[in-house]
């Protein structure tokens, strides 16, 4: 799924872009431990989570939005499937053209 600018153009992402928030949620989903905030003062999921989106901005809002939920999710959740997250992020780049 691509999405559109309110003019009707497709939101795309440079590649670069949808490697890095892929790699950071990696990172943080890797490092992340629900006890985590205990061991590091101050710590919330949403710093991780705002450092994921960090490369995606330029995308729409609510896409962004949606984006951060599953971010959270991926990184919360061990057993999250992620598949679904990294074909998304390759919909959105400038280089798929055929949306596989």
């Amino acid at each position: 799924m691509t999405t559109t600018t309110p003019s009707g153009e497709p939101t795309m992402l440079d590649r670069s872009a949808a490697e890095a928030a892929r790699w950071r949620t990696a990172v943080c989903a890797f490092e992340y431990y629900p006890e985590k905030h205990l061991d590091e003062p101050g710590y919330t999921v949403d710093e991780d989570v705002t450092w994921c989106a960090e490369p995606l901005t330029g995308l729409p809002d609510n896409e962004l939005e949606q984006l951060r939920a599953t971010i959270r999710t991926l990184i919360t959740t061990p057993t999250a499937d992620r598949q679904a997250f990294i074909r998304h992020l390759a919909t959105l780049t400038a280089d798929d053209t055929d949306g596989t």
